[in-house]
């Protein structure tokens, strides 16, 4: 039976060592068996693939960039969630008493 990791997927972590110090994010996939993690954003790396034609996954060449996974021991799982991006914020209110005192409609 493989290890218990101290995350699972979907975990908000930040890592705590290697390169990618301090950054932040989502754990996308859990290895407990290797005791390794990956982290959207984190251990980007460059993956070189040759034009196939022929199979099931018969695809195109070129260069993709994609996580790679790092050790459990280097994620440290934060609390807080993200701070949500609201682009849809409400505009500001004007309060009703100044329109009220001056008598007039807007």
């Amino acid at each position: 039976m493989p290890p218990k990791l101290h995350v699972k997927k979907g975990d908000y972590v930040q890592v705590i060592a290697g390169k990618d110090k301090g950054a932040k994010g989502r754990i996308i996939a859990a290895y407990p068996r290797e005791q390794r993690v990956v982290v959207e954003g984190v251990n980007m790396i460059t993956k070189h693939s040759k034009v196939t034609h022929q199979g099931p996954r018969a695809g195109q060449g070129g260069v993709r960039r994609m996580e790679a996974p790092i050790h459990v021991s280097n994620v440290k799982k934060l609390k807080e969630e993200p701070p949500k991006k609201d682009d849809d914020k409400p505009a500001k209110k004007t309060s009703k008493s100044e329109a009220d005192e001056s008598g007039e409609d807007s």
